[in-house]
């Protein structure tokens, strides 16, 4: 295929992190589609030429206006609303909020894209014993494709982050589905990026709140760091949230990599479930950068991260700033496919179809 052909669609686009990923591997998105007024005006203040619009796709008149408009995209990808199948949510099996990824398989019945991409909960994959999984696959197979699916963690592909998601690559016709091999971790070729070499050149906000535009305070000390802050130079969205007396107190009693129950008997007992009152650990990656920001704390200081210390977990680079409210900001950045794992998939599912 002529390499100059490829564009893709992204569908449910939210903020742009499999768009950037798509970017950072050389693919120029056309369009990119969302129904949250925030999530695109992100998106078109980061990528030129506006390729965001607004458009629900769980109706069908609107999913017919798009295929007209999209015509035959190299790849489509796509991150459709996955909260019925969170493993905090509902697992009603006919959720309304489980059916959008069939809104991103009519599309590519109408389309008829080379490729896709789709990205889920990992939670999906054994849904009602993989229910779920293998319908999907066997629709994208009904519409011609060889389709795969792997549950992959973006701390293996750059990001200092645990994040489990699972993704379909789908190529059409009869081909070989090819994954990216994981560059981090204990087995390959570098270590993983910790917490601590992501964002300790960020400022720490200890005698400031900090706002956008604010000058860095010390040089970058990681490649990552290197990578992050590459085209920057101000900072955006590095605000700090400021706690009660109250929750500052008991977050510094939690010790770098532990969580609630490391606290004292009768300490921080308004949060006794899962994941609440977690501090990072410096040496290792962040666990999983979500949409509220309210139970993972800084491995140093007695507050949640910023929403830029959130978007480095999530690879985004200090270039790219994010609109609107700062719970909009949090819930932009938690929902996005960190763009390095994007650009790690991309360019396989780009392999598989040359």
């Amino acid at each position: 295929m002529n390499k100059s052909y490829f564009y893709a669609v992204d569908l449910f686009s939210g903020a742009g992190g499999l768009s950037l990923g798509l970017r950072q591997a050389g693919i120029h998105v056309e369009h990119a589609v969302d129904f949250d007024s925030d999530s695109i005006a992100t998106f078109n203040h980061n990528f030129t030429g506006e390729p965001g619009k607004i458009f629900d796709l769980s109706r069908a008149s609107e999913i017919n206006q798009l295929a007209k408009i999209i015509g035959r995209p190299s790849i489509i990808v796509a991150g459709p609303p996955c909260q019925g199948f969170s493993l905090t949510g509902p697992r009603k099996f006919d959720d309304p909020r489980n059916k959008l990824y069939l809104s991103v398989l009519e599309i590519a019945r109408l389309t008829k894209p080379t490729a896709i991409l789709i990205e889920n909960v990992r939670g999906m994959a054994n849904l009602y014993r993989g229910e779920v999984r293998r319908e999907v696959e066997k629709r994208l197979n009904l519409l011609g494709y060889t389709v795969d699916s792997q549950v992959l963690d973006a701390a293996e592909y750059g990001a200092p982050q645990h994040r489990k998601r699972l993704f379909f690559l789908a190529v059409r016709g009869k081909k070989q589905i090819l994954w990216p091999s994981a560059s981090h971790g204990p087995t390959a070729p570098s270590a993983f990026i910790s917490a601590s070499e992501a964002i300790s050149d960020l400022p720490s906000l200890e005698s400031e709140p900090g706002f956008d535009g604010m000058n860095y305070d010390k040089p970058p000390t990681t490649s990552f760091q290197r990578q992050m802050r590459d085209g920057s130079n101000v900072i955006t969205n590095h605000i700090r949230t400021n706690h009660s007396d109250h929750v500052k107190q008991v977050i510094a009693q939690v010790p770098p990599g532990k969580d609630y129950r490391s606290l004292p008997t009768g300490v921080g007992d308004s949060r006794r479930f899962n994941v609440a009152w977690t501090r990072y650990h410096p040496d290792r990656p962040a666990g999983t950068v979500d949409t509220g920001h309210r139970n993972h704390f800084h491995y140093q200081f007695n507050r949640v991260p910023t929403v830029r210390e959130n978007a480095r977990f999530q690879t985004f680079p200090d270039s790219f700033t994010f609109l609107g409210t700062r719970t909009s900001q949090s819930r932009q950045v938690g929902n996005a496919v960190p763009p390095l794992l994007a650009e790690a998939l991309v360019r396989a599912l780009r392999n598989s179809i040359e």
